[in-house]
């Protein structure tokens, strides 16, 4: 068809796999933009993980400026940069994001595609998230490192 009219749903999750803030923006919203906003990451501090999409030196630049330090992966056709071990790590324990998307969209039932009004889809898609925050068992990664 060619067209997208639809949301998508920004998550920051702690390593705990509870959420942390989360955003809806339009299907054709750049997602580095909610990064650039100041609201969304108001009280967030340490390494920020994320994927190829986010990637762009004047959105990092702004991001350590604040206290975050982004973590990407590098696109096929950049330079390799110097990363830490810690941080070769913690991406590799990326896929916790996308855990919790599958369980927010299986379990929580977060995606529904035919919503008839907008109150309809906030309503659908904010219990789901409420639904997921109650979860017993979340998704989460044990990280110790050991000096």
């Amino acid at each position: 068809m060619g067209w997208f009219f639809g949301f998508k749903l920004h998550l920051i999750i702690n390593d705990k796999g509870e959420v942390l803030n989360f955003m809806f923006t339009s299907g054709n919203v750049d997602d580095r933009e909610p990064l650039k906003q100041g609201e969304f990451l108001e009280n967030i501090k340490g390494k920020l993980c994320a994927d190829k999409g986010y990637i762009g030196q004047a959105l990092f630049e702004n991001l350590f400026l604040n206290g975050i330090q982004l973590v990407t992966k590098v696109k096929n056709n950049m330079r390799n940069s110097l990363m830490s071990i810690t941080d070769k790590i913690l991406l590799r324990k990326r896929a916790l994001i996308e855990t919790v998307n599958d369980e927010l969209k299986n379990i929580a039932q977060i995606e529904h595609s035919r919503h008839r009004s907008f109150n309809n889809f906030i309503a659908n898609s904010l219990s789901a998230i409420a639904a997921y925050c109650f979860f017993e068992k979340k998704p989460a990664i044990d990280v110790n490192f050991v000096q």
